[in-house]
């Protein structure tokens, strides 16, 4: 993991240096909100979600993948940890990949990651009330137990639609995952069956729009929005992302002005990439389609010519390396690895 984390570091700088002399020639990634923040708390060494808080204007809700069952509640001004939430009422998690807000007033976190390839029966999502006042608490948590109809898989991506609270779940493979349903209404009582309803890129996390139209899934190298219609994917379009050491998640700001971009690490940086309108605008134009995959192998950066070449090539270089380094993971011993 460790080898992971430094080639995907490397790769990540690399690519930034070639394309800063673009980005600066550019429009700005900052707007009146400022243009993001860095994690200061040391004990956020994995950031492998990102949810903007409902009840608290300026506030994030983050988590390490493999920890203990907690989050931390981070001002979006400061990159300080305001509150630690610790869950009670749940097992040990195994791999925490995504936290959402829900229109219900709680928020969801995904243990649903899976890195040895689909080989656990089921996974789990906790579900607590946001807290009114923000300060280091334990908290009782629901937990849900969640298989997918066809089968376990990995997945790093859960949403909760803003205006239905129905969770959808994007599955992460190399050569594309899928997007699943949730049940009208979880139970915590048996299990909650997830239905595939469409075909998507290798996805490492996901956000809907405040207004529920848009649905933006991120991947370690690009991003990709789609419109989202009667609890369906629409046509899609690449998204202006950051390209980051290890990209993990992604959520809107509340008011749906921006983007927020986070990855992995200690004192590891947010960038915030504002929106177009009311959903994420396309960065160069849309797609037909939803594309099933190649999403990871697609250039997150605006504009053309020598600067995009050369950012190209260092993304295309990143990719196939960490497919390769990925591969080679899933060889180790006794088919274990650890947490991506």
């Amino acid at each position: 993991m460790a080898l992971l984390r430094a080639l995907c570091t490397t790769l990540g700088g690399a690519a930034l240096a070639l394309t800063a002399p673009l980005l600066a020639a550019g429009p700005a990634l900052a707007d009146d909100g400022g243009d993001g923040f860095t994690l200061t708390d040391p004990r956020i060494t994995e950031s492998s979600g990102l949810a903007a808080s409902r009840a608290h204007p300026g506030v994030y809700w983050t988590h390490n993948d493999q920890d203990e069952p907690r989050l931390f509640a981070v001002d979006g001004r400061t990159g300080r940890t305001v509150a630690t939430i610790t869950l009670r009422g749940v097992g040990k998690p195994r791999d925490m990949e995504a936290v959402s807000v829900g229109p219900d007033g709680y928020v969801y976190v995904g243990d649903i990651g899976d890195n040895l390839g689909g080989s656990w029966s089921h996974v789990w999502i906790y579900r607590f009330r946001e807290p009114e006042r923000l300060g280091d608490a334990t908290v009782t948590a629901t937990q849900y137990t969640v298989t997918y109809e066809d089968g376990p898989r990995d997945a790093e991506a859960l949403m909760v639609h803003p205006k239905t609270g129905r969770v959808y779940i994007a599955s992460k493979h190399e050569d594309g995952g899928g997007l699943y349903e949730g049940p009208r209404e979880l139970s915590a009582k048996g299990n909650n069956v997830f239905r595939r309803i469409g075909e998507v890129p290798w996805v490492t996390d996901g956000a809907f729009s405040p207004d529920g139209t848009r649905l933006v899934l991120r991947s370690y190298f690009s991003a990709r929005g789609y419109a989202w219609r009667d609890g369906r994917l629409g046509p899609d379009e690449r998204v202006r992302a950051p390209i980051q050491g290890q990209s993990e998640s992604v959520t809107y700001t509340p008011d749906g002005s921006a983007l927020m971009f986070g990855t992995e690490g200690g004192g590891s940086r947010v960038a915030r990439v504002p929106v177009e309108g009311t959903g994420a605008a396309p960065a160069q134009g849309p797609s037909p389609t939803p594309r099933p995959s190649g999403s990871a192998s697609s250039p997150s950066g605006d504009g053309e010519g020598g600067g995009s070449g050369l950012a190209l090539g260092a993304v295309v270089l990143g990719a196939a390396l960490l497919l390769s380094l990925r591969r080679l993971r899933g060889r180790g011993p006794g088919g274990q690895s650890p947490s991506a």
